[in-house]
């Protein structure tokens, strides 16, 4: 497995396909998923040409189960590793849900030259929890009860997630896919319990605006309207408006995890973005 040793000794996992010399697109998974989650893209990508890269973040997947570091500032310092070991210059940087936290962090702080673009994809961005300054955030007690369900019984809840709100199959008419709640379960399973639970605070409780306010290059947020996890109105319209050069491409009716569940309309959009 390709991995590479952070300054604190964290394994971490990456997948890095296609012609060194195509321009990189590098993807960052959502909680408490791996890279496997973006299947997909990498494969769609992969047909046109671009060199595709995916980690797994410190405590998911195949990276050490580390018991510290899971925070935003040790997951972007850990992308600032990954970047200069495999040297990527003008990459653009696609983050789902808490990957779109980490992308926000990392461009924030990347070395001039390294990122072209960024894409935040039913991204936690600005901030989830509720707040005298954020009144439209979740209440403190949703994530505590995330908590506690990974806690007391990680393997059931990582169940009930993806056959519930994550990917809308909580709705009526929704066409269900066993294979991705398996899929999701497997992902999830993998990682470890303590980095999963830390990870809850780092997605729910950090404050990205003046990462989205010091980031240069164009980024485009995308955000399905019927998102259970990182509900709409206090996300996405909020996000672009900090940003310098941002564009807000709206699905309506989309669940939290659209690019599984509408690749065939997502994809095509990131390649248009990425092409621009």
């Amino acid at each position: 497995m390709a991995t590479i040793t952070t300054q604190d000794g964290t394994e971490i996992f990456y997948k890095d396909w296609g012609p060194k010399d195509a321009q990189p697109i590098v993807f960052h998974h959502g909680w408490p998923l791996s890279a496997d989650d973006w299947d997909n893209q990498m494969m769609f990508f992969l047909g046109h040409g671009y060199r595709v890269i995916a980690h797994d973040r410190r405590g998911h997947g195949r990276s050490s189960q580390t018991w510290a570091g899971n925070e935003m500032d040790t997951y972007a310092a850990d992308v600032i590793a990954l970047a200069a070991a495999l040297d990527l210059k003008g990459a653009v940087h696609i983050g789902h849900s808490t990957g779109g936290g980490e992308v926000a962090r990392y461009v924030a702080r990347s070395e001039p030259g390294r990122v072209a673009k960024a894409v935040l994809i039913g991204a936690v961005p600005p901030i989830m929890v509720k707040s005298d300054a954020n009144p439209g955030g979740l209440p403190l007690e949703v994530f505590d009860g995330f908590r506690t369900a990974t806690a007391d019984n990680r393997a059931q809840f990582f169940v009930d997630v993806p056959a519930g709100p994550f990917y809308g199959f909580n709705r009526e008419g929704a066409k269900v896919s066993q294979g991705v709640i398996y899929n999701w379960w497997r992902q999830g399973m993998m990682g470890a319990i303590k980095a999963h639970y830390d990870c809850i605070k780092a997605f729910s409780e950090t404050d990205f605006t003046e990462d989205l306010k010091a980031i240069e290059v164009p980024v485009l947020v995308m955000h399905g309207t019927d998102d259970q996890i990182v509900p709409y109105a206090d996300s996405a319209p909020l996000t672009v408006k900090l940003l310098k050069n941002g564009t807000l491409k709206s699905y309506d009716g989309f669940p939290h995890g659209m690019c599984t569940t509408h690749p065939d309309i997502i994809n095509p959009d990131l390649l248009a973005f990425v092409q621009a």
